[in-house]
């Protein structure tokens, strides 16, 4: 595609900012959300900070020439319950949150290893476009019934359940996603550049509008913000290692045993994602990444990352679907602006007002955004493949099996570990691909 800003390109100060925030607004919601489904008083500001300290480090090992963010991991969430639930106390938890990541970060480092000595023909060959493609598709359109399910939420929680009008809900979110597409279809130059922040200023303000109509009239089905978020603001990042430390004399053999269980697989799995993420972002920056910094450059920077990320927020890094959907949309490849994204992620985690508000965008705004997010990585991942010949039933049954699979759910759970659909899929497009390779093409 057409880049406004290629990766090398500086953008303006200001503008700079504008687009970094842009950035922050679409990682925010899946970052901030790991350490809210894990609980045990982990702290949404630490794992916004653990994303902005572990893209640092990534951009660092890839030599600032991979426009990806890294945020919270998704797969890990098991490993972090499993680290808690197996621990004698929180303290120990927090503990086995760290020694998870690094058991995963060696994993990384090591394939990184291999990497470097055997080179990335061979992922390439395991993984043409007729396999990576509907892989890529697929980390999309998995994330669809999340979007379609944040469209229909509000803020507001009595009992666990969401007061507002799904319908209510649907009309924020409706007119965020309305507002994007008209900046980025027909807007001017600026416009263009910053769908996102127009389109999540749009839904919030009518959201609010709403809101405070439904305070007024006592209707709860048009409490859509939580506005009392503010009155109980987390006003620093309360870092892992902080409470780590106090439960390092509760950790045995035993438990750490049980942490390398729980995490290392998982990371293998991650491994398979990583590849499909830097080749989707490959394809819109025209620029093979796997091979310029290298496949072991992005594997060392996310694994290092993802440690680094735990040390603080506890929570393992992955590179963002998110990010490189905004970079899509965009036309902004710009790895500085990546780089200030981290910058103020670091920054906005020690002021509480900001990280409040930006905790108080409600589920169905952001679902308009996201909507537009998952679809141009689904439309990304079809791309790949439109040089594929279909005619061929060889190719057709490697795409149908990855797809099927795929958005079926098929998931594969041994013990705590469980193996997420799309590495179910990738595998058996793997191992299609390979039974069907030896067949002479069809006339």
């Amino acid at each position: 595609m057409k880049l406004v800003y290629g990766v090398k390109d500086k953008p303006k100060f200001g503008q700079m900012i504008v687009f970094a925030l842009q950035q922050l607004l679409a990682i925010l919601a899946a970052t901030i959300a790991v350490p809210a489904i894990v609980g045990n008083g982990m702290s949404h500001s630490a794992a916004l900070f653990g994303a902005g300290i572990g893209t640092i480090i990534y951009l660092l090992f890839t030599k600032f020439r991979s426009p990806a963010f890294l945020g919270s991991s998704f797969a890990f969430i098991g490993s972090m319950v499993a680290a808690f639930a197996s621990a004698v106390s929180i303290a120990a938890g927090y503990a086995g949150l760290i020694i998870g990541a690094i058991f995963a970060g060696l994993v990384y480092v090591i394939i990184a290893v291999v990497v470097k000595f055997a080179g990335v023909k061979w992922i390439n060959k395991l993984m043409p476009p007729v396999v990576i493609g509907p892989t890529v598709a697929l980390i999309g359109l998995s994330l669809a019934g999340a979007a379609i399910s944040d469209l229909q939420k509000g803020k507001v929680l009595v009992d666990g359940v969401a007061t507002a009008s799904p319908y209510a809900c649907i009309i924020c979110g409706l007119v965020t996603l309305a507002v994007v597409i008209i900046c980025s279809v027909y807007g001017k130059r600026m416009a263009k550049l910053i769908p996102f922040i127009i389109g999540i200023v749009a839904g919030y303000v009518l959201a609010a509008i709403l809101t405070l109509i439904g305070n007024a009239t006592a209707n709860p089905a048009l409490m859509i913000i939580d506005f009392s978020a503010f009155s109980d603001m987390q006003w620093y990042p309360d870092f892992t290692f902080i409470t780590a430390l106090k439960g390092v004399k509760e950790i045995d053999a035993s438990y750490i045993a049980t942490i390398a269980v729980a995490y290392i697989p998982v990371a293998f799995v991650v491994f398979a994602e990583h590849i499909a993420d830097h080749k989707n972002l490959s394809s819109i920056i025209d620029s093979e990444l796997l091979e310029d910094p290298g496949l072991h450059r992005t594997l060392l920077g996310d694994g290092v990352g993802s440690v680094a990320g735990a040390f603080f927020g506890g929570c393992p890094n992955t590179t963002y679907g998110e990010a490189v959907g905004c970079v899509a949309i965009t036309g902004n490849a710009s790895v500085v602006t990546i780089l200030t994204t981290a910058i103020i992620a670091i920054l906005a985690s020690f002021v509480a007002p900001f990280v409040t508000f930006l905790a108080t965008i409600p589920n169905c705004v952001m679902g308009g955004v996201c909507i537009s997010l998952y679809g141009f990585i689904a439309v990304s991942g079809l791309k790949m493949i439109q040089n594929v010949n279909l005619g061929l039933n060889k190719n057709l049954f490697v795409v149908a099996v990855i797809l099927i699979t795929g958005i079926g759910g098929l998931t594969l759970t041994f013990g705590k570990v469980t193996i997420t659909s799309i590495a179910c899929a990738l595998i058996l497009g793997i191992l299609t691909n390979i039974l069907v390779s030896k067949a002479k093409d069809e006339e």
